[in-house]
């Protein structure tokens, strides 16, 4: 894909949040794999907020509200928003512009999140508002994330709602993913325990920008975590991404010791974070402090945003960068966004046969028998049922 082709596409992205998802109905179905469903949820229009008081906030003199919900540890006066767009000070109390507005509803394969050790081949219904807590300069959904939510057409979709689709859909999961979840903290609780009810898995797509104790709240009602490792550089967090390191590496901790089944993905960008000796650094973190069971993405850049300047990320860089990993000690590496890649698929670290084969999104063989590979036995990690 060459720059003009990305412009394309977030162009199309933009109008079709403009055009509140084309007016076909109540849920966004764009992507590959997408699957409308019937639904009744309002129609979409723009500057769908009704503030609702929040979780994470403490009251301070004068009126000021505290929120502590992320590192940012934003200070408001009465009327002031958050920076991440969706958290304000009314009249002194702590409230949330993101409760029951999604921007985005959708039908995915789970692989596209992606998790590639949950359900396999099994659909989920992905949910997200406007905001984010981070503003990286090559943010894929950038005219959903890093706006405010007067500015975007939303859903009247309150979380009992999300849950109605997801079992009329016979899905097995609901995700909080695409956007930021962290910043819709009290929508995605509240959904997740309705989901947990109904026998529903809980999957959360995240940067992972969120203080401890409020985490620790959300990992017990998470079922799996896709992290985004942006990188392993303090200097690139601050200049790309818009926030710190040392949080987002607290979280990866806090989430594998609550039991979360945890995957990272890290988005390899030419001349930013594709250094050899960092991603040697980064991976050796990984085997070290959360495990070698821990499955990691590359996934492929491509120019976009305030990035558009950028090339794609050559299929060589993330060969070396999986190389890498593997030399490193890490048992699941994996190579996304290049359909046909052998990277796509789940080998056995004992066999080395393939556990799951992958064309993309599509699974085309599994030899995966309760949680052990097929051929010889091995325990694969991962959440199967």
């Amino acid at each position: 894909m060459d720059s003009n082709d990305a412009t394309g596409r977030d162009l199309a992205k933009r109008q079709l949040l403009k055009a509140g998802f084309g007016g076909l109905c109540a849920l966004c179905l764009a992507g590959v794999g997408g699957r409308a469903i019937r639904t009744q949820a309002s129609p979409a229009p723009r500057g769908l907020v009704r503030p609702r008081p929040g979780k994470w906030f403490r009251e301070g003199a004068g009126g000021l509200v505290h929120c502590e919900l992320c590192p940012w540890e934003c200070t408001l006066d009465s009327g002031e928003i958050a920076r991440c767009r969706v958290r304000s000070n009314e009249g002194g109390i702590g409230h949330t512009l993101a409760y029951g507005n999604p921007v985005l509803v959708q039908e995915d394969p789970v692989e596209r999140l992606p998790f590639f050790h949950v359900l396999p081949s099994s659909r989920t219904l992905s949910v997200s508002t406007a905001g984010c807590n981070l503003a990286c300069k090559f943010c894929e959904v950038w005219d959903m994330a890093l706006v405010d939510p007067h500015e975007v057409h939303a859903y009247d979709m309150p979380p009992a709602t999300v849950i109605d689709h997801a079992r009329a859909a016979r899905l097995k999961s609901v995700s909080y993913a695409f956007g930021e979840p962290v910043v819709f903290y009290e929508y995605m609780f509240e959904t997740a325990e309705l989901a947990r009810d109904a026998g529903l898995l809980n999957l959360l797509h995240t940067a992972g920008y969120i203080q401890p104790a409020p985490l620790k709240e959300l990992a017990a009602r998470i079922d799996a975590a896709n992290v985004d490792l942006k990188g392993f550089d303090t200097a690139f967090y601050r200049d790309i991404c818009g926030g710190e390191l040392a949080p987002v590496l607290e979280s990866l901790v806090s989430l594998k010791r609550a039991g979360v089944h945890l995957e990272i993905t890290n988005i390899l960008i030419p001349t930013l974070n594709d250094d050899i000796g960092s991603i040697r650094r980064m991976c050796a973190w990984i085997r070290d402090e959360l495990g070698a069971d821990v499955p990691l993405h590359f996934a492929r850049f491509y120019p976009l945003y305030r990035l558009a300047n950028l090339p794609q990320t050559p299929v060589s860089s993330l060969d070396r960068a999986r190389e890498t990993a593997l030399e490193e000690g890490l048992r699941y590496v994996y190579v996304s966004r290049v359909t046909g890649h052998a990277g796509e698929n789940t080998y056995c670290p004992n066999c080395g046969e393939i556990v799951i084969g992958r064309v993309g999104f599509i699974i085309d063989e599994v030899h995966l028998s309760a949680g052990r590979c097929s051929h010889c036995g091995e325990t694969i990690p991962g959440r199967w049922a």
